[in-house]
């Protein structure tokens, strides 16, 4: 009895701890629904944040972030068209119709491909190689976030 009350309070304290550390600390981005609510309020603040640029760092990053957020919002918007349009349907696709869809999403893809090719060769020239990766480790995670929620939503086509 004692060791399970024990147990039980040692995992109480660890995960205290560990929310506790995430909210204090902006840097601290392994609480996806942590990361998800800070993206939705102000991603680029958040970013920010975790970052802590200088203002030399800050001048050479925020255009590369900028150009490649409306890259991603491009592509973004472009898809989720395609996707609300099948959607929309509510009835099987024909063939035809479903190989048109899908090249459009393999476009999206490389277009989304290309506009990271150019993030990473910019931000590793206008960073230090260690807050470069940092940022690069962000933004995936948030745009796993992204890609998740929006999967979640949508059904697969009939």
């Amino acid at each position: 009895m004692k060791l399970s009350v024990a147990a039980l309070l040692f995992a109480a304290a660890v995960i205290s701890t560990s929310s506790v550390r995430a909210e204090g600390n902006a840097a601290d981005v392994t609480d996806m629904q942590a990361l998800r609510s800070a993206v939705r309020t102000d991603k680029k603040a958040f970013v920010a944040s975790v970052l802590e640029l200088t203002d030399a760092e800050a001048k050479k990053f925020w255009p590369l972030y900028d150009a490649y957020q409306r890259a991603l919002d491009m592509t973004g918007h472009q898809r989720n068209v395609r996707v609300i349009e099948v959607v929309g349907q509510n009835k099987p696709l024909s063939d035809l119709h479903a190989k048109a869809i899908a090249k459009d999403f393999i476009s999206a893809a490389e277009t989304e491909f290309r506009a990271h090719r150019r993030l990473y060769n910019g931000v590793m020239r206008a960073l230090p190689a260690k807050k470069a990766v940092r940022y690069l480790q962000l933004e995936g995670k948030i745009r796993a976030v992204q890609a998740y929620d929006f999967a979640e939503t949508i059904p697969l086509v009939k």
